[in-house]
């Protein structure tokens, strides 16, 4: 895996590096080939899939977007692709297409860069819907973050910090499977990628002017490992909520039954708690119930389990013979002799939060001091980025080779002397 993201970050810098992908930085209003007007084309048929990809990938980038639904399904429904390509708008109705495989060569085209706004969930839906991933990638909201608009600034306030314009939330709560969509839905979905183009070229501006527009490359690539969207039913213990609050065997118990559910629910393509709610899961574990009457005592059991409980009573009867340790370690006391230390690092990392401008909470967390405190080296802080706007200095501090002082009112790093 390292060495494919390895890969995949060394392939974005040299496409961010080619000279004159940002050819302009001018507001969006003066910008040569402005998307404010434009109207965008609705692309239902195959033929016109495949005109509107081959223009789309003439362009160095494009914006993208999706609109889906997952309220009733286990995998999300890919019912809308919007894609902004030099002046022209596509929205693309995947529900009148059968085949998307055009599609998946704009994803995968490494010539293209594709552009979107919080990125996780529209790769994880078009790698699902196509089998391709959005590759190379630039993130604005990650972009925003290193600019000092915070650490998960949402697209509409990042257009409108950014752009000066305040797009609507009419239609946030669409249907987006259902047909015909609507003028305003579709001028809605536009505007998607109708300000995205801009707000791209904007960040990507700024991060020129400070230096930093490699500092995210490593995160991009992170954003296209496939393994990061793969379902693996062993591990879905790990979204359990409330799992810490168990016993050591009640939690092993808990991962068999969120491991079973998972499996169910993939194969149903049926949300997770319909098949059973968190609450519900626990409180097997928890209770352990030997027969169907025990079992049907349990508050929020679906009915369907009640009347074919053999399944579940046959996980639960397994639970004499799982390991007796937590899947869930404890967290680790901090020395309280570290305690001052840990304090001192927390001011510092202000100190470098108000320099770099980016969010201490996107630096590091208090439990990420904490472990720098404890000796721990493996650490996010300490790696790309983030070592560059705060770990560096962190480190340095921590270990003699800076001193904290307060001039002017403010906490300033001084390096000390050899």
């Amino acid at each position: 895996m390292d060495e494919r993201l390895n890969r995949l970050q060394a392939e974005l810098q040299a496409w961010m590096a080619k000279p004159g992908m940002i050819r302009s930085c001018a507001p969006y209003a003066k910008h040569p080939m402005s998307l404010a007007e434009a109207k965008p084309l609705l692309i239902s048929t195959t033929e016109a899939l495949e005109s509107a990809i081959q223009q789309a990938r003439q362009q160095p980038w494009v914006a993208l977007d999706t609109e889906f639904m997952r309220e009733q399904t286990y995998f999300p429904q890919l019912c809308l692709v919007q894609i902004a390509a030099g002046s022209t708008l596509f929205l693309i109705d995947p529900l009148a297409l059968e085949d998307l495989s055009a599609l998946g060569e704009l994803l995968a085209d490494a010539s293209t860069l594709k552009v979107l706004h919080a990125a996780d969930q529209d790769v994880e839906v078009l790698l699902h819907a196509t089998g391709q991933m959005p590759v190379p990638l630039f993130d604005t909201q990650l972009a925003a973050m290193l600019l000092g608009h915070g650490e998960q600034i949402g697209y509409a306030p990042a257009v409108q910090r950014v752009l000066g314009t305040q797009l609507g939330k009419t239609h946030q709560r669409t249907d987006w499977s259902r047909r015909p969509l609507d003028a305003q839905e579709l001028a809605y979905a536009a505007d998607d990628v109708r300000y995205l183009s801009p707000l791209y070229e904007s960040l990507q501006g700024s991060l020129q002017s400070l230096g930093r527009e490699q500092w995210l490359a490593g995160d991009f690539a992170r954003l296209t490992d496939a393994s990061r969207y793969s379902v693996q039913p062993q591990d879905a213990w790990r979204k359990l909520k409330g799992l810490n609050k168990l016993r050591p065997r009640e939690q092993q118990l808990a991962g068999r039954l969120a491991a079973w559910r998972e499996a169910r629910a993939i194969e149903r393509n049926r949300p997770r708690r319909w098949i059973l709610k968190d609450d519900v899961l626990l409180d097997i574990a928890r209770r352990k119930p030997g027969t169907a009457e025990d079992l049907q005592r349990i508050r929020g059991l679906p009915e369907r389990m009640a009347k074919q409980p053999e399944e579940l009573l046959g996980i639960v009867r397994e639970a004499p013979s799982l390991p007796a340790e937590p899947l869930i370690q404890a967290a680790d006391r901090l020395d309280p002799a570290l305690k001052p230390v840990v304090d001192l690092l927390t001011a510092q990392l202000q100190a470098a939060s108000l320099t770099s401008g980016i969010a201490a909470s996107a630096l590091a967390t208090r439990r990420d001091l904490e472990a720098l405190a404890s000796g721990e080296r493996n650490l996010p802080l300490l790696e790309g980025w983030r070592r560059e706007a705060a770990g560096a200095s962190l480190l340095a501090l921590l270990e003699g080779g800076a001193t904290l002082q307060v001039q002017d009112h403010q906490v300033v790093l001084n390096p000390q002397a050899d």
